[in-house]
């Protein structure tokens, strides 16, 4: 007779079972083809409550079981100043799915609002930088956050449309200021409606937005540029499948010979500086 699995298990089957193809693969693709894991690795998997860090921290417990790189974990949630309701919110489900988490309490909330400008840039900053003290007190030499694929092409159509310039995300970096620590977002490759679906097919309801000041402009959005350009991508994405697979292939395609200008490690670069030894012939619109 076969035996009944607990709840948490039916989770993690739905992870590599039903949902292989639009999580496991992806996510498993995104670990090797960035190199995110290496041997020996600390990792502290950062857990917000939301659906995107709750579906990291499933599939970073199971490549740890299951992957042939041998790392640590730890699931380390901030408490940036949450509402009781949304902190226990997040240990039921931390439970629910038998994550053992590390919860620490910080004043960002507190602090952040306390501003008369729209206090997410602030607020993104602080959260960042507390993460990464912790992360380093307990041992760890790396930060996971779960940004995921719309992540990506959402940074960068705003970078265009909102910024004056071309930026994205890149899958890792290392901080600036805490030397010998990396972040890494392991959902590069995850999309988000893939997130969404496999939360519903196990019945699983995260926190939205918990921000103080999202909760005040009653939707739970807030004035969000982000929010125009995912309507706007979605539009889009009505007359053309495939538009998020060809914004987030161009973030690999970069053509710096068509560019007028480009920045590299705080520089400023311009086309002139290469074009004065080039021969005209060179140009094939010529």
């Amino acid at each position: 007779m076969a035996r009944e699995l607990r709840y948490h298990q039916k989770v993690e089957q739905s992870l590599i079972k039903k949902y292989r193809k639009e999580l496991w693969t992806p996510f498993i693709t995104a670990v090797n083809r960035y190199e995110l894991i290496r041997p020996g690795d600390r990792i502290a998997v950062c857990i917000s409550g939301g659906k995107d860090s709750m579906c990291m921290a499933k599939l970073m417990q199971e490549v740890q079981r299951h992957g042939k790189t041998p790392f640590e974990a730890v699931f380390l949630v901030m408490d940036p100043g949450y509402s009781p309701q949304n902190r226990e919110k997040i240990l039921e489900n931390a439970g629910r799915l038998k994550l053992p988490v590390t919860v620490f309490e910080t004043n960002v909330f507190a602090v952040a609002n306390s501003t008369d400008r729209t206090p997410c840039y602030l607020c993104a900053r602080m959260r960042r930088g507390h993460l990464y003290s912790k992360a380093r007190d307990l041992g760890c030499n790396k930060i996971a956050l779960g940004h995921h694929l719309n992540d990506v092409i959402e940074t960068v159509v705003m970078s265009m449309f909102f910024g004056g310039q071309m930026q994205s995300m890149p899958p890792k970096l290392h901080s600036r200021n805490f030397p010998g620590m990396e972040l890494i977002r392991p959902m590069y490759m995850v999309r988000e409606e893939d997130i969404i679906a496999w939360s519903r097919y196990n019945g699983l309801r995260f926190l939205q937005c918990a921000c103080r000041f999202t909760e005040q402009n009653g939707d739970g959005t807030g004035d969000s540029k982000r929010q125009e350009i995912k309507a706007l991508l979605r539009e889009l994405g009505k007359e053309n499948p495939d538009l998020e697979k060809s914004i987030f292939r161009s973030v690999h395609n970069v053509h710096l010979d068509t560019m007028a200008g480009f920045k590299t490690r705080g520089e400023r670069h311009s086309f002139l500086e290469r074009y004065a030894g080039e021969n005209i012939s060179g140009d094939p619109c010529i």
